[in-house]
């Protein structure tokens, strides 16, 4: 079937728009826009079958003339974002059912090769008409905002994507959990036990570092991703950990990273300190979490009976390079799955005594239990000190000194 044929058989469906029956040949005729596709076609049409010329008028039985009111549409879409700073934009739609069955069918009976989507030649039009009275950029990979057109409502949704920074930080008081936590007992809605604050804690450091963070980006809420974390009751002191922070819908995106790093360290002085090293992005979150870093830790552990200084030494360095079976510890079996794993002991020793009891520097593999390896958990990690010593032994507190990262190979 010749162009010719197969556009008399279009226009057998009813009247039918320039850009719409443009879009019917969409991938011919590098170039040209839709309208202007669809023009041609009519004109060479009227050519090769000696007929007169028609150009389209009426109601398109397919968009119902959408294309008169880009510009309507564009202006709802600046209005949407008044209040919100972005340097790039993408525009998305809804399409009615209806205009999106009568295209396909059209696709279908006349088995046609080359169409564009009625969907694609709005979200460009649209998104050109924006850009022309915003100044903006469409982006399509790694857009501020996103515009989302319902069609069938006349409204506009805009969905604003989030701001990443990288930066570490420093945890100085113990009992401070790295991320937010419900209420055990009502999951977050408030209660009695809670002080109503629906919060298990009634800090942490995702929320110290995030408050300053969601005022100065008029945010919705920050998101803390760290490189592992640190127990509720351990320090992160020494190198820092590393993380990144997800601003979740934020009205303002250039900030100074100096300036919020000095309120960060300002509003939790004394508690936790970062230091905010550059912006970030979402597939750097994904490569943070699968790196596997080496972590060293500063104990002091508590061991029953009297052991000379010679045996407990001995005892220790019985676990230098050991590989470590580790079930699942008791303490997190409520919400981890219950397994072995493996965990090699890279290096440990014991550096003094403090208060009658042993100081142990240890740096193991990503994953490895510190107090687990101490206190053997009734047998749920072997080999362990506690094993080793023939009496228990357990840690009484535990610093994080060292996150070195090492990605998987």
């Amino acid at each position: 079937m010749d162009m010719t044929e197969t556009v008399g058989k279009i226009l057998v469906y009813g009247v039918c728009c320039d850009h719409c029956l443009g879009r019917f040949f969409g991938k011919r005729g590098h170039g040209l826009a839709n309208d202007e596709r669809g023009k041609a076609i009519r004109i060479a049409r009227a050519i090769a079958g000696n007929l007169s010329y028609e150009p389209f008028s009426g109601t398109c039985w397919i968009c119902g003339n959408f294309f008169d009111h880009v510009r309507e549409w564009a202006d709802r879409v600046v209005a949407a974002t008044q209040g919100i700073e972005y340097a790039t934009f993408l525009v998305g739609c809804h399409v009615p059912p209806l205009i999106a069955e009568s295209e396909e069918m059209v696709w279908s009976d006349l088995s046609l090769a080359d169409p564009e989507p009625f969907k694609s030649e709005v979200n460009r039009e649209v998104g050109k008409a924006v850009a022309g009275i915003t100044g903006r950029d469409v982006d399509f990979k790694k857009s501020d905002i996103v515009a989302l057109l319902d069609l069938a409502a006349g409204a506009v949704d805009v969905r604003i994507n989030p701001v990443f920074f990288y930066g570490r930080y420093w945890k100085y008081e113990r009992g401070i959990p790295q991320t937010h936590w419900d209420c055990r007992s009502c999951h977050g809605a408030g209660c009695e036990k809670c002080n109503f604050s629906g919060k298990q804690y009634q800090d942490s450091v995702e929320e110290l570092i995030g408050r300053p963070v969601i005022t100065l980006f008029s945010a919705k809420n920050a998101v803390l991703h760290g490189a592992g974390r640190e127990d509720i009751d351990a320090r992160m002191i020494g190198t820092g950990r590393p993380f990144i922070l997800e601003v979740v819908v934020p009205k303002r995106r250039t900030v100074d990273l100096h300036v919020l790093e000095s309120l960060i360290n300002q509003g939790a002085e004394g508690r936790v300190t970062v230091e905010l090293e550059r912006w970030s992005e979402r597939a750097e979150v994904e490569t943070l979490k699968s790196t596997k870093a080496h972590k060293k830790y500063r104990i002091i552990v508590e061991v029953e009976g009297t052991p000379s200084a010679d045996e407990f030494v001995k005892a220790v360095t019985s676990l230098t390079g050991a590989i470590i079976h580790q079930r699942t510890p008791e303490r997190v079996a409520h919400r981890r799955a219950d397994k072995i794993r493996e965990r090699r002991v890279l290096a440990i020793e014991c550096s003094g005594k403090e208060a009658g009891r042993f100081i142990i520097e240890v740096t193991g593999e990503a994953g490895l239990y510190i107090k687990e390896l101490i206190s053997g958990d009734n047998g749920r990690t072997h080999p362990s000190l506690t094993e080793a010593l023939g009496v228990p032994a357990r840690v009484t507190s535990l610093d994080v000194v060292l996150v070195e990262e090492k990605k998987e190979e």
